[in-house]
């Protein structure tokens, strides 16, 4: 009686052994958040890059940076001609630990270059007049200018920050929608170009800006 007890207990210890043994092993897949440069290389922190627009863009060159209104500090502008590589910038991520550019991630943007204005080239949101406003009052139509400054997450510099997103398989485009800010009201948005009095304002707009990256 023991013995019939024991074979069946221990067949059926056997065969759950089996049953779990023979499952396919799960394996994990991960997807890279990282961007790349139009040579599949890793962006990173620090270095020089010319944005180049990507082939569903007909015409213009790289970004650089013109006088509004004639005042300062200057805005950045897509160069009229396909020529033009425009100017390098870097792009300097909120967490500074960061090796690599991560998409949809706070960051600062900054031209490589000096101006007139004695200003920082940093990017920032602005309503595009020549005060100080920043308030992204909906309604109004916010350029992308200099004259921010790098870090310092919080209130003060909300509009300084910037994000990188995919589009399509290779192509890029700047978001507006810092979350450095909890407390703060702002108008999140793609940064496309606003053609006005001859030159490519780059602004908030419903149309993107895709562009690549290549190294300076």
């Amino acid at each position: 009686m023991k013995l019939n007890i024991l074979i069946p207990t221990l067949l059926s210890t056997f065969l759950s052994l089996y049953v779990a043994s023979s499952q396919p092993l799960q394996t994990t897949i991960t997807t890279t958040t990282n961007a790349f440069d139009f040579d599949g290389h890793e962006v990173q922190p620090g270095i020089k890059y010319y944005v180049a627009p990507s082939q569903s863009n007909d015409n213009g060159g790289g970004l650089s940076l013109a006088s509004r209104d004639g005042f300062c500090p200057p805005f950045v502008v897509q160069e009229n001609s396909q020529l033009s590589k425009g100017l390098s910038l870097r792009f300097l991520p909120l967490d500074t630990k960061q090796n690599t550019i991560t998409l949809s991630s706070d960051l600062n943007i900054v031209f490589n270059a000096a101006t007139i204005c004695v200003q920082s080239t940093v990017w920032r949101v602005s309503s595009g007049g020549s005060g100080s406003t920043d308030d992204m009052v909906t309604g109004r139509r916010y350029f992308v200018r200099s004259g921010g400054v790098v870090g310092r997450p919080g209130v003060g510099t909300v509009s300084n920050w910037f994000r990188i997103e995919k589009v399509g398989d290779i192509g890029y485009k700047f978001v507006f929608c810092p979350s450095v800010c909890s407390s703060c009201k702002v108008v999140c948005g793609d940064v496309g170009v606003f053609e006005e009095n001859g030159r490519k304002w780059l602004a908030i707009d419903d149309q993107p800006f895709v562009f690549t990256l290549k190294k300076a």
